[in-house]
């Protein structure tokens, strides 16, 4: 199989790359290089530049590599930034994976995986999120994420494309430090960057019902989701035309806030507490996966810890912002 895969220069992308590469698939990225990198992109594995909104650029990529299974990661996906632009954000994700999809059952391809979004659930007051839990999203993001597994479904039973939607929760980690996320959108890295410049790291409210107060959130290293990914493509490989999967991805295990704190605290050599400031709207208290369901169907378990996400993701911040090593 020559899988494409869209937002392949990206953090998530770029592991998925790999990961399908060192399985012994072929792979071909498609990015528009808005936030991914190139030099992303292993020696060897094709890249395209452009827009998944530009349908005969899709084309094109798709008749000129024979790809035979789409992987589909590119996306917008910063929450705050949803709720100021809702019509730049169903654009991008919805309208994007439109007329991707229009491309790729016009070229007969047979497999498609999307990268979805644990938001689609937005507050779910449940110990374990399981994917027959309410989908009550929260925010544009979490909506698009939604409305793009349903656009997914349909389009797989209607065209007799085999799908798979990958829920996944908190990511974290790096299977090397030029992989590294170099974004600062998530806890982790938030985290690294009040550290390096001498500040307190934030906690977003310590008033939850949880243990310590502070939220409990489910983390998953990328590595591992990466695995995932290509356990879903061999699936769907050996899947009738038309199967849709709809699968969360996480450990299943929760830890708060205040407790990442301090693991990357003791784990990167400082001591400097955190800050409590007021919540912020829509944080949920507790949100972990139960992934019962992708071990069942992909025969998938995460195999990395926290300790682990946090020392290769500080290693990859270290290889960026050589200030933090000192």
């Amino acid at each position: 199989m020559t899988w494409l895969i869209t937002g392949g220069a990206g953090y998530i992308g770029a592991h998925v790359v790999r990961a399908l590469t060192e399985a012994g698939e072929r792979a071909v990225v498609y990015d528009d290089l808005s936030t991914g990198v190139a030099q992303r992109v292993p020696d060897g594995v094709p890249l395209v530049v452009g827009s998944v909104l530009d349908g005969e650029r899709v084309a094109r990529a798709l008749a000129d590599h024979e790809i035979t299974g789409v992987v589909h990661l590119a996306a917008k996906k910063q929450v705050g930034e949803s709720v100021e632009l809702p019509l730049h954000y169903y654009r991008e994700n919805v309208e994007g994976l439109r007329v991707l999809l229009d491309a790729v059952t016009a070229a007969g391809v047979g497999s498609f995986v999307l990268s979805s979004s644990a938001a689609v659930y937005g507050t779910p007051d449940v110990d374990l999120v399981t994917e027959e839990t309410p989908c009550v999203p929260m925010s544009p993001y979490g909506e698009t994420k939604l409305a793009g597994e349903w656009l997914v479904r349909a389009t797989g039973r209607a065209y007799g494309l085999a799908t798979a939607s990958l829920r996944y929760f908190n990511v974290a980690g790096a299977a090397g430090p030029e992989l590294a996320d170099t974004g600062v959108y998530n806890i982790v890295p938030m985290v690294f960057e009040k550290l390096t410049a001498g500040e307190a790291p934030l906690i977003f409210g310590d008033d939850y019902a949880t243990p310590d107060g502070t939220c409990v959130r489910d983390y998953v290293h990328v590595v591992d989701l990466a695995e995932a990914h290509v356990a879903a493509a061999r699936a769907l490989q050996a899947s009738p035309p038309g199967r849709t999967l709809t699968l969360n991805i996480g450990r299943g295990e929760g830890v708060s806030v205040r407790e990442l704190i301090a693991r990357v605290n003791t784990l990167t050599g400082h001591t400097t507490p955190p800050t409590v400031t007021p919540r912020r709207p829509g944080d949920p208290a507790r949100v972990v996966a139960s992934s019962d369901r992708a071990a069942t169907e992909l025969g998938w378990k995460a195999r990395h810890d926290v300790d682990d996400m946090i020392t290769s993701a500080w290693a990859g911040w270290v290889h960026h912002h050589p200030e933090a090593a000192g």
